[in-house]
């Protein structure tokens, strides 16, 4: 997993829960991380520190982990919608964004980082208003992906409602989101 995210949920924590909840967090976790809990926004690190990470903040603020994973990825598209705003601009609203994701967006990622593993997102248009968003990867991040839609949504001002379906295997998490505009 790239640098970037980890970076971004340590900002994440700093901005929601205060610079002593991460130095804590990072702290009292060192032994469980094999970066030790330093991360640069290009390197790669393997994604179990970052569930160890929200595992910890989850027991530390009594905030279920689905709940600070969906969290973490309304923050991350805010932070996306800034750093990587052209991808944004070039689409008109959230169901355009999210059909670029596998043959636009992530194809921009492999080239800036060719050992990015990175989930697979297909979809299908239900009509004007409604789609079907399919996550797919060995990772559990589906919460992540839920929260990076909304997040999506509110760079779109549009509001949107989700469900979700959970059709994963025992090694391979795939949920369809249907996503309909209000």
């Amino acid at each position: 997993m790239k640098g970037i995210v980890f970076s971004e949920f340590n900002e994440m924590v700093e901005e929601t829960f205060g610079d002593e909840m991460l130095d804590d967090l990072l702290d009292e976790n060192a032994d469980k991380l094999s970066s030790g809990g330093a991360y640069t926004a290009v390197g790669t690190y393997d994604h179990n520190e970052l569930v160890t990470l929200v595992v910890a903040l989850s027991d530390k603020t009594d905030i279920p982990v689905p709940t600070l994973v969906k969290t973490f990825g309304l923050h991350l598209a805010s932070v996306f919608s800034t750093k990587f705003s052209s991808f944004f601009e070039e689409c008109a609203d959230t169901f355009s964004f999210l059909k670029k994701i596998d043959n636009h967006i992530h194809v921009e990622v492999y080239k800036l980082y060719p050992d990015a593993e990175l989930p697979k997102f297909s979809f299908e248009i239900l009509n004007e208003n409604s789609m079907n968003l399919i996550y797919e990867s060995t990772r559990q991040f589906a919460d992540l992906a839920e929260g990076l839609i909304e997040g999506t949504a509110k760079y779109y001002q549009e509001d949107i409602q989700i469900e979700k379906e959970d059709v994963s295997s025992e090694s391979h998490q795939k949920v369809i989101f249907t996503i309909t505009r209000r």
